[in-house]
């Protein structure tokens, strides 16, 4: 798919068939997240793909608004160094697999990680070193309805300012 059809096509998916996602398409969306821009070129960044059905479900307990995650077939966890620009990285790297999984047909949803209570709990649970901060967690599968409605976005004669606000 071209970029920029995935990019317009691409929505936040919650729920999931249960279809999983080949091991080869996986490693595709992840391997889009690894080559994301990184500041500095630091390459701070990890990757945690979560596939076991009793794992995912531990991760959907912990968060708040992400329960959804147990029926995903895959749920990629990111994080990252505890580094000055470790939000960037890490947001540049999940939009990669967001965009990365609709070119391949999977849907996906972004789930907050930073700056939630329980960021520390998913850290402990998916065993990440001391020093690494969760990022995102984006679970990854088929849709169970492929008609599903998508949000709206506001026009872009509402959004583009020319030369100034």
């Amino acid at each position: 798919m071209e970029t920029l059809k995935a990019i317009a096509e691409r929505h936040a998916t919650r729920a999931y068939a249960a279809k999983p996602v080949p091991k080869d398409i996986l490693e595709k969306i992840i391997d889009a997240g690894r080559r994301a821009p990184s500041a500095r070129n630091e390459q701070p960044l990890e990757f945690v793909l979560v596939t076991k059905p009793e794992l995912r479900q531990k991760l959907a307990d912990l968060v708040d608004y992400g329960k959804f995650i147990a029926q995903a077939p895959a749920c990629a966890a990111v994080f990252s160094k505890d580094d000055k620009y470790f939000v960037e990285d890490g947001s540049a790297a999940t939009e990669n697999i967001l965009v990365a999984a609709a070119s391949l047909g999977v849907q996906s949803c972004w789930v907050a990680g930073d700056k939630k209570a329980y960021a520390a709990d998913v850290a402990k649970l998916l065993k990440a070193p001391a020093g690494y901060r969760l990022l995102s967690l984006v679970p990854l599968g088929y849709a169970q309805d492929p008609q599903e409605e998508r949000a709206g976005k506001r026009p872009l004669k509402d959004v583009l300012h020319w030369e100034s606000f």
